[in-house]
């Protein structure tokens, strides 16, 4: 738009009115009509929003290099279908009639549909997110962080953040942290899919899962070409027969503390699970996602530290402050160090500085701890609760695995199944809760008892109360 109002070369009207130049341009005896259907579908798109004020008639009509009647017949049909609005000598403005009718985002993030009470497992509680000591942490790091440091960053992971992370997880976790083969990634999703590449590089072409395991790893590891082979559990762990008979080189494990059954691997099996890997000339791949969540007890240390030449260890902020910042950590056995680094460059030339400055303070300072205590805590309460409810309103029901983590496996007595009647009867009441069998890679087990993956994190003792009471009266019915 020209401030002095002259009629300069069309081409250069601004970019807001560029898309009624081909109206201009229409033939003259269907010149009107085409600037009036155009400026109704830049309306009707949302290319002019709400609110937006339109230049005068005479304006425009200088920028398009047409009559100024034509814009002002144009003004008016428009005013008058509703699309536009006007005042006098207050000019026109695009009117809201047709605001529902602008394409908007959809929004596809993995949440629960709408239920009385919610007990499927993985949720932290986000309300516990520490807004005020994240805020004074950013606000920390925009004053303190050098320029250079906002260029393209070492795929790695800024040397500040790593060296933080070496230091929290040598202390918290028992790893053996050397900053140099610790790389930043944006969860323990995107630390699986390298480390897939990874071993793909290497001429593996299939990975052992636990069975039951996380349902992720099957995508996960397809995406880089290598597929996964389910392995049976016992009472110790991975089951070690089953294990070398698969003819895999590479296992993924939650040895703290087990998805979802819930058992933390004997130190037997540890250390059986570390002679085979060194047999094979393989890894073991250890996602720790809850390791910090131990209720009765101090956290079993990592795997990593024991070989961290066959281990890889990987783990993230999903659970203590929420999946939302998509940040994590993978510890890297020098073998695989040059491949996964590469992988980590090409696929997004590695984690925003922001973030890993944020989060380095936040470390650094202490408040990565306290917030860690303050799930404890919380978390703590809420299994006490659940535990106490489900015996409570289910007399007889066992609950297995350690006092640790975001959820609890449930066996509830055999007058409760089948499970299929359970479920039904139970989501009818608005009762959203899984079943053991869902997280078995070939559905195995599936014999009409009723064994439950029960998640309590992100629910108050009050909801978790009342959560456990709807079901029982579902099941009464």
């Amino acid at each position: 738009m020209t401030a002095s109002g002259t009629n300069p070369d069309r081409h250069a009207a601004s970019p807001a009115w560029e898309l009624l130049l081909p109206a201009a341009s229409a033939p003259a005896r269907t010149r009107g009509r085409s600037l009036q259907a155009a400026l109704r579908e830049a309306v009707r798109s949302g290319r002019l929003a709400p609110g937006t004020r339109l230049p005068s008639s005479r304006e425009l009509a200088a920028d398009l290099g047409v009559s100024r009647g034509l814009v002002t017949e144009a003004y008016e049909q428009l005013t008058a279908e509703g699309y536009l609005r006007s005042g006098r000598g207050a000019g026109t403005w695009v009117g809201g009639a047709v605001r529902e009718a602008r394409p908007r985002a959809r929004d596809l993030a993995p949440r629960a549909p709408g239920s009385r009470a919610d007990f499927v497992a993985g949720t932290p509680d986000l309300s516990l997110f520490p807004r005020t000591a994240w805020a004074a942490a950013q606000r920390g790091v925009l004053a303190e962080l050098p320029h250079h440091d906002l260029g393209y960053p070492d795929p790695r992971g800024l040397p500040r953040l790593r060296t933080a992370l070496a230091e929290l997880l040598a202390r918290r976790r028992g790893v053996v942290a050397d900053p140099e083969r610790i790389v930043v990634v944006s969860g323990v999703a995107q630390a699986t899919t390298l480390l897939g590449f990874a071993l793909h590089a290497r001429g593996m072409r299939t990975v052992g899962v636990e069975d039951p395991g996380s349902p992720q790893h099957n995508a996960l590891y397809a995406a880089a070409g290598v597929t996964t082979i389910p392995v049976p559990l016992d009472d110790e762990g991975l089951a070690l027969g089953p294990l070398r008979a698969s003819g895999v080189r590479t296992v993924v494990v939650t040895p703290a503390h087990q998805f979802p059954t819930g058992i933390a691997y004997s130190a037997r099996r540890r250390t059986a699970l570390l002679d085979w890997a060194r047999s094979v000339d393989g890894f073991v791949l250890e996602d720790d996602y809850d390791g910090d969540f131990r209720y009765d007890r101090a956290p079993v240390g990592a795997l990593q530290g024991l070989d961290p030449d066959h281990v890889a260890y990987a783990g993230s902020v999903s659970k203590s402050l929420a999946p939302g910042l998509r940040l994590g950590w993978l510890l890297v056995p020098e073998a695989l160090a040059d491949e996964v680094v590469e992988r980590k460059r090409t696929m997004d030339l590695g984690h925003p500085t922001l973030d890993q400055a944020l989060f380095a303070r936040f470390v650094e300072r202490g408040d990565y701890d306290r917030q860690l205590r303050r799930c404890q805590r919380a978390y703590r309460e809420r299994r006490d609760a659940l535990v106490a409810a489900l015996a409570e309103h289910f007399p007889g029901a066992e609950v297995t695995g350690i006092a640790a983590g975001l959820h609890v496996i449930v066996a509830l007595p055999e007058r409760y199944g089948p499970l299929e009647r359970f479920l039904a009867r139970v989501a009818e009441a608005g009762v959203a809760v899984r079943p053991l069998t869902a997280y078995t890679h070939a559905r195995a087990g599936q014999d009409g008892a009723v064994r439950l993956v029960v998640g309590y994190a992100h629910q108050s003792p009050a909801r978790i109360r009342d959560g456990v009471r709807l079901m029982a009266e579902a099941t009464e019915a």
